[in-house]
């Protein structure tokens, strides 16, 4: 009896400390900003400040958006696509054999060696960049410098003349029509290449492949980051049912009930389930979330490479998060509440406040705020008081929780649309891994929004690698005549 009061007195304590961190890190309400800061203040930042029933709002139209795209009625008209990736069920421990996998979802380009042994993992890998003018060039400029990458990885790993199943992670909005038939329906993070979208882009590989007459490589499977991200968690956890990435940009994938995906072309025996691709970036793209969208979020849209498209996105991921806690900073300075009102070029600088800042300044030491202020030397600007640093540190606690919020509502959404009693969400991006509070604030919204779920959340180890070099063994397998099991992938 002694021993459950005392762990009741130190769960007790752990919460209560946990709620005074969140409240040092400015996560706390109306009252303590305006008694903190000032009404000034206040009104700037209320905006970005969402109550419960915004975030129950926000649950309840993804899941109408998510239907429509289900639907074969409403699909072409839908927002969230909700692509069916034609891989129907999570690994069963028996993939074994050497795997090439490729991960192409921003500038940086991996190329993978890939042994797998049952739940024994090997894997060697290459980063290449992708440089601007190829992000900005054609089709065949971008698939001949990933074939000329290949091509110097399989070289530097004695591999010239064997004949490898590849997996490609092709982190882009596809339409897939098979598990290694995949059409880019549009680009984003930074990418424009010409003669890419509306294409096949396995064939546009091969075809690359195949005008270098030296690689014997065959993609067997494309999946995207958050199929990775799922498939590479699920291989030591069966409980996996979701997949999240939470990075430069942010998705979702999870599993549905076949019967509901309308979409999905064919009639391939197997499991009566179906990893969805749902592409939740584009959610608001009809409007939907204008009730929560800020002028600063406006901001950030109109200057994007893509205006009007990926809201949802644009409130949540690393790619805009510095951008919009600029854009609150430099209102509150030209309305003399910071800094005295005294900016500096690179404030002024769209794209310049990084949204590595606003994890280094959630991180840093209030008492002191040494990182904060080194932050602020280096945008030169001047003379920066301990209130300054707080209100600072406040603006970016308030941009990332309602990042978190809104990840959680989409997480809490899927939760209740599968039904499943628990579930491991598969997690990946460097917005979870490095921000010091997104992963706490994600549990504590996902069991307000999802009272009925047990979950967890799980960090995926190189989903993109891992995960697709998964997806190709089983392919690989049935092709060389294994029988799918539950557990399989089919094709």
């Amino acid at each position: 009896m002694v021993l459950g009061v005392v762990l009741t007195i130190m769960t007790w304590l752990k919460d209560w400390l946990y709620w005074l961190l969140q409240l040092l890190a400015g996560h706390g309400t109306h009252v303590s900003t305006r008694r903190i800061f000032g009404s000034g203040v206040e009104n700037i930042l209320k905006p970005l400040d969402l109550s419960d029933d915004d975030y129950h709002k926000v649950m309840q139209l993804m899941r109408q958006k998510m239907d429509e795209g289900l639907a074969r009625s409403t699909n072409e008209k839908a927002v969230i696509k909700m692509f069916p990736t034609y891989v129907r069920a999570v690994p069963d421990g028996t993939e074994v054999g050497e795997f090439l996998a490729l991960d192409l979802g921003g500038t940086n380009f991996r190329v993978l060696l890939v042994s797998l042994q049952g739940q024994e993992v090997k894997m060697e890998s290459r980063i290449f960049l992708i440089p601007q003018h190829i992000m900005l060039g054609s089709g065949i400029q971008l698939f001949d410098h990933i074939a000329d990458c290949i091509f110097r990885f399989v070289k530097d790993h004695n591999l010239v003349g064997r004949k490898l199943p590849l997996g490609f992670t092709f982190s882009f909005p596809c339409r897939q029509h098979g598990l290694a038939k995949a059409v880019l329906t549009t680009w984003t993070k930074g990418f424009k290449c010409e003669g890419v979208e509306g294409h096949d882009i396995v064939i546009l590989l091969h075809e690359a492949i195949k005008r270098r007459g030296d690689l014997e490589v065959e993609c067997l499977a494309v999946i995207n980051d958050t199929v990775g991200a799922l498939m590479s968690c699920a291989h030591s956890d069966r409980r996996c049912a979701l997949g999240i990435i939470l990075g430069t940009g942010t998705n979702a994938c999870y599993i549905e009930r076949l019967d509901k995906v309308e979409m999905a072309e064919g009639n391939e025996p197997g499991p009566p389930e179906m990893l969805i691709n749902t592409e939740w970036g584009a959610f608001g793209d009809d409007g939907c979330l204008d009730f929560i969208t800020t002028d600063f979020d406006r901001q950030v849209d109109k200057h994007s490479i893509n205006a009007g498209k990926h809201r949802y996105e644009k409130f949540i991921s690393g790619m805009y998060m510095g951008e919009i806690v600029r854009l609150a900073l430099e209102k509150l300075r030209k309305n003399g509440l910071l800094f005295n009102g005294e900016g500096s070029y690179h404030m002024a600088t769209r794209g310049r406040f990084y949204t590595k800042y606003v994890s280094e300044i959630e991180s840093d030491d209030p008492e002191a705020f040494t990182t904060t202020k080194q932050i602020f030397e280096e945008l030169e600007v001047d003379s920066v008081s301990e209130q300054d640093c707080k209100l600072v540190r406040h603006v970016c606690s308030l941009v990332s929780k309602r990042a978190a919020f809104l990840a959680a509502a989409g997480v809490a959404c899927l939760l209740n649309k599968m039904q499943r009693p628990e579930v491991t969400v598969g997690v990946d991006g460097s917005l979870y891994r490095f921000h010091p509070f997104f992963h706490d604030l994600m549990v504590q919204k996902t069991k307000v929004l999802a009272p009925s779920i047990r979950f967890k959340f799980m960090l995926s180890e190189d989903g993109s690698g891992k995960g697709a070099a998964l997806v190709a063994a089983v392919a690989n397998r049935i092709l060389q005549g294994g029988q799918a099991s539950g557990g399989s992938v089919i094709i």
